[in-house]
């Protein structure tokens, strides 16, 4: 498919990425090349425009260059494994709370068919809606700006549940009441502390209990000195994940 104004594109210049939005008569320039946005229109995705590449920006793409971040947005490599390990199907209707700036909602959006969310902070509720506004996300989302504690739901409500609060231990009577039997929940949580303290809660609540973290090691690129890049993404959050018994 070709680019239309107004869409996003992503450019990239040799190891170098940009999120932008098309608009005639902008340009970006680096390291003393430029490229119109007037030239990238009715181009192909994939095509080379001068010593640039122009591509359709994916979900990862967004979540990492196109963001506004209120807090610390979740890292991809956090995210898309959460999705996972919840096993989440197209019918599902999912749980989040801790919306933050509304990334990891983003990602539980393309696989369920419904997500409730609820973010206490009226700035971030604000700027997860104008997140999801700005690329077309989310529109299978339920947003509601109030404390989870507060919001009147049914008894095994959710097929899933993500929570990333401060103090998870304080929902978790909540948490096991609105979620299916059987069903997983998983907290993002930042300090071991935190991890150890929400562990002591949950025993008489879930079962099949792990913790973990992702690491992620990049190489470079170049076929002839293949090695690990310098620089890596690695502990960036606890995963808890835990399966409602009864």
């Amino acid at each position: 498919m070709s680019f239309k104004e107004g869409e996003h594109v992503l450019i990239l210049y040799k190891d170098r990425k940009y999120l932008k939005r098309l608009v005639k008569g902008l340009h970006l320039s680096v390291r003393g090349h430029a490229i119109s946005f007037q030239d990238i229109l009715g181009k192909q995705e994939g095509q080379k425009i001068g010593e640039f590449f122009v591509l359709k920006p994916s979900l990862e793409d967004i979540l990492l260059l196109g963001f506004k971040r209120g807090t610390q947005v979740i890292y991809p490599k956090d995210a898309f494994y959460t999705a996972f390990k919840l096993d989440i199907r197209h019918t599902d209707r999912v749980l989040e709370f801790g919306t933050g700036s509304g990334a990891m909602t983003a990602v539980l959006s393309l696989l369920a068919g419904e997500v409730w969310t609820y973010e206490v902070s009226e700035r971030f509720y604000k700027i997860a809606l104008k997140n999801w506004e700005t690329f077309g996300l989310c529109s299978n989302v339920k947003a509601f700006n109030m404390n989870f504690a507060d919001a009147p739901l049914e008894d095994e409500f959710f097929d899933a549940c993500l929570v990333d609060v401060k103090e998870p231990w304080e929902y978790l009577e909540k948490v096991w009441r609105v979620l299916k039997r059987g069903k997983t929940c998983a907290f993002v949580i930042p300090t071991t502390n935190q991890v150890s303290r929400l562990l002591s809660s949950m025993a008489n609540l879930f079962t099949d209990l792990e913790v973990l973290e992702m690491l992620q090691r990049h190489y470079k690129t170049n076929p002839e000195r293949l090695r690990p890049e310098d620089q890596m993404p690695a502990h960036t959050a606890y995963l808890l994940f835990g399966r409602k018994r009864i």
